[in-house]
């Protein structure tokens, strides 16, 4: 067998990876040989196994050589058990069956005389120790950082935190032995100690008040350690032993959070600590760094925290961009704790926008929308658009919500807000979301008195560019929506420089765009939309001719929505008398924020706050809900929730949805006819578009994309039987969802038998009357997450007297395995008083649809 050294070289010395595969396999093969032949001589098991830790630091398979691992731990000569151990540790893990055998042989070395065999048998037992091993060998570890020899006793802390965190209840054994090790004036030990401390107190809280009346020991310690001199033994940098420092303050950042008493012991020493260290070398720049998160995370005084927030302002100067990123990141999490003290730095932050290293620009950019408010707006986004006109592409779909979302916000005024989302759509059209553009025409629509300068602006910039999408589309849209007021006008300037407008300029720029590569199906049937409009707002019958042309054209377009509504408007082109009323400007649109764009702030820091949530919350948050108040909330006051969750301003489900004949036509004021539909048991609106003869009008409040399920035949509504009629087989299982004082008794029965397909549940809901009182205008409602449908099968009675019932019968589809949860909402008239009430309903079971 060759050497290790040589098995190294030959591996390097391949030159082509099936080279290097036969030489692995070669000498994977000779040491299997070898194992079998079980060599007494040591010798050839070390330089097995030393080359199967080389095999395993390839990624090669070397689970053949564990046992032989084993066999090196039963030598006494150190050298094997050294290889044994490393060898132990790497190539087995605590999953490893194998693993008990090893047992035996930690307990041996744990009691052995040579204080270097009981290290190893320690470092070991740290790094690989399962539930049963730590629970067997935690009393030799125990007895190990109880004695004197200070090498075994760092050895045995760093071992017993591994035997915490197998067996949390061995914990209180151990707490005696920790406040033992902090009183410790050997550094190696205090620094294990602290380590062993702050593990026992992040994952048991309450051991924080045993150990706080060491606060003023640890406090004399960092005092020692800033005014001693030189040392040879601990300096780095000239800073003695950074390493203690830095654990010191942040075992103090345990003991002091949330205690006011505790954080006055530690302030003089913070305040000294971020005054005096060094900055220059990064020694001292991690020292100030821990000092910093200490002094956010205790109860300091605002001084203190200014202080700190200066030291991460300083660090943005750095030429290291290590150290520059650590300051980024930290500013972005305490932005809430002091916003004036970082807003300070703002110019600062600006500056690493331009930063080549592109982790450094990332974070400046997060910290830069952090630090707009309404006083700074119109510096911070200029920059930001600065920014975005060379920023890289993966910034740009990014940055173009977000400032948008901040000129909505916090805008000084209207102008201002149109002239930014209009610098936006020039430099990144390309980029910006169809909601932003959906949001940019609402807000126009809703300002008359910007409508003629956005027009304008618009029409001029679609003359010296089409290559960005989102100008095109919402310039397009505004110029059918406002073309007379474009036309009426007439000429305008635009920075200085003068712009004719005229039927035939308006025609000629919509003629570019559809004949240009940039005309994507979506500018396509915008662009045809609009140009149906401008037919009503436009009288020169040459224009009209070539509008006539222009969507002639599409009636062949090889993609079947532009060639079906290229035919529709051809048609309506036809009818004049049709076509001004069809095609009068639409009305204002909601304008409503979208929370889902924005950044959602995630705090891991120092100033890291957690909030549970309700299954109810839980639940409307998969439905879409509107969150701007709590969907909990919602339910205990008893507010509508099926409005919350369809979206403000959208009407919820009625019994009107359910009920009628089926030949009634919509109105006009309902396009898709969702909620005025008699054949309709549930709404699914786009959020991007609304298609009809009156043309693409972005859904700005609309509710969220299937919401509730798919358009579906209604049946008649059922009839109201006695209460013994309606009930459910003895073998079906039922679930109460309502059970009113007044009398109305809610109950579901979900059936599934063989012929059901996968992923789909009949329930029947059983409404009964129990009190003796009459029930009126009963109106029971369901919906489900919008990962599923639903379709009713049938329309309960509106009326029930005493002792009836009736039912409502649904199918829901989901996928399968998945939990069924409906959100129900009942609403009806007892002795002239309105009841309502509403919940999350998800009882049923979790392998309904297994």
């Amino acid at each position: 067998m060759s050497s290790l050294k040589s098995f190294i070289k030959a591996i390097r010395a391949a030159k082509t990876a099936a080279d290097e595969r036969a030489v692995i396999q070669k000498e994977s093969a000779a040491i299997r040989a070898s194992f079998r032949e079980d060599h007494a001589d040591p010798t050839i098991r070390r330089q097995n196994i030393s080359k199967l830790l080389y095999l395993f630091t390839l990624g090669e398979r070397t689970h053949f050589g564990q046992i032989e691992c084993l066999k090196l731990l039963a030598t006494s000569r150190f050298s094997d058990k050294r290889l044994g151990y490393l060898g132990t540790m790497l190539l087995l893990d605590e999953n490893q069956e194998v693993l008990t055998l090893v047992t035996n042989s930690l307990k041996n070395d744990l009691n052995h005389s040579n204080q270097n065999v009981m290290a190893l048998a320690l470092c070991t037992l740290g790094n690989i120790a399962s539930q049963e091993m730590a629970r067997d060998l935690f009393p030799d570890v125990e007895k190990l950082i109880s004695i004197q020899n200070q090498y075994i006793r760092k050895k045995a802390a760093l071992c017993a935190m591994r035997i915490i965190r197998k067996v949390p209840e061995l914990r209180d054994r151990f707490v005696p032995m920790v406040k033992a090790l902090l009183k410790e004036q050997s550094h190696g030990v205090l620094l294990c100690g602290l380590t062993l401390a702050i593990d026992m107190c992040n994952e048991e809280p309450a051991l924080v008040t045993e150990f706080r009346p060491f606060i003023p020991s640890l406090v004399r310690s960092l005092h020692s350690l800033i005014d001693t001199g030189y040392s040879p033994e601990y300096d780095v940098s000239g800073i003695a032993d950074p390493f203690l420092q830095v654990k010191l303050l942040k075992f103090l950042s345990v003991l002091g959070k949330d205690d006011t008493a505790s954080s006055d012991q530690m302030n003089d020493i913070l305040t000294q600590i971020v005054t005096n260290t060094d900055s220059s070398k990064n020694v001292g720049n991690s020292i100030l760094y821990e000092a910093v998160l200490t002094i956010l995370n205790v109860n300091a005084d605002s001084s203190s925290r200014v202080l700190a927030i200066n030291i991460l302002g300083r660090f943005l100067g750095n030429r290291d961009n290590n150290v520059k990123y650590v300051g980024l990141n930290t500013l972005s999490k305490v932005i809430e704790l002091e916003p004036n003290a970082v807003q300070r730095h703002r110019t600062t932050v600006i500056d690493c926008l331009r930063d080549a290293d592109i982790s450094i620009r990332r974070r400046a950019l997060d910290l830069s929308f952090e630090l707009i408010n309404e006083q700074n707006v119109r510096v911070l986004v200029r920059e930001l658009l600065i920014f975005l006109e060379s920023a890289d592409t993966e910034f740009k779909t990014g940055m173009t919500t977000r400032i948008c979302i901040a000129a909505e916000r916090y805008a000084p005024n209207k102008r201002w807000h149109i002239d930014t989302v209009l610098r936006v759509l020039k430099l990144a059209g390309n980029y910006v979301s169809e909601q932003i553009v959906s949001q940019f025409i609402a807000l126009i629509a809703n300002t008359e008195n910007m409508q003629l300068y956005s027009v304008q602006k618009l029409y001029s910039l679609l003359k010296n560019d089409i290559t960005q999408e989102g100008l095109t589309v919402a310039g397009i849209w505004i110029i059918g929506e406002y073309g007379d007021e474009l036309l009426k006008a007439g000429s305008f300037t635009d920075e200085d420089v003068n712009v004719e407008v005229n039927e035939s300029e308006v025609i000629q720029v919509f003629e570019s765009v559809l004949n240009s590569t940039y005309a994507s199906q979506l500018v396509q049937e915008y662009l045809l939309d609009s140009l149906i409009k401008l037919s009503t707002r436009m009288t020169d019958p040459s224009q009209l001719d070539r509008i006539r042309r222009l969507i002639e054209s599409e009636t062949v377009a090889l993609d079947v929505e532009i060639q079906q509504r290229a035919i529709e408007y051809s048609g309506l082109l036809g009818q004049d008398t049709v076509r001004s009323g069809v095609l009068e400007r639409m009305p204002a649109a909601e304008i409503k924020e979208d929370k889902k764009t924005d950044k959602t702030k995630t705090s891991t820091g120092p100033a890291a706050v957690t909030a549970s949530k309700s299954d109810a919350d839980m639940l409307l948050d998969l439905m879409g809900a509107d969150d701007s108040a709590p969907p909990s909330q919602a339910i205990a006051s008893g507010n509508d929730l099926l409005s919350q969750a369809l979206g403000n301003g959208v009407p919820a489900l009625g019994k009107d949805s359910v009920n009628g004949s089926a030949g009634q036509q919509n109105s006009i004021n309902d396009i898709l006819g969702l909620f005025n539909s008699q054949n309709s048991t549930s709404a699914s609106v786009s959020q991007s578009t609304q298609t009809g003869l009156l043309g693409t009008q972005p859904a700005i409040a609309s509710p969220q994309p299937s919401l509730l399920g798919p358009t579906s035949p209604v049946a008649a509504p059922a009839a109201v039987l006695p209460i013994a009629a309606t009930s459910p087989p003895n073998n079906a299982e039922i679930y109460t969802a309502f059970e009113q004082v007044e009398g109305l008794k809610v109950t579901l029965q979900p059936r599934r038998d063989g012929n059901t397909p996968d992923g789909v549940v009949f329930i029947t809901a059983n409404l009964t009357n129990t009190g003796a009182t009459s029930l009126s205008q009963v109106d029971f409602r369901i919906a489900v997450p919008k990962t599923q449908t639903i379709e009713l099968l049938s329309s309960p009675s509106t009326d029930l007297g005493p002792g009836q019932a009736t039912s409502q019968s649904m199918k829901v589809t989901a996928a399968k395995g998945s939990e069924v949860r409906l959100l129900l909402r009942i609403n009806y008239l007892a002795n002239g008083q309105q009841v309502l009430d509403q919940k999350v309903f998800n009882q049923f079971p979790k392998d309904l649809l297994a």
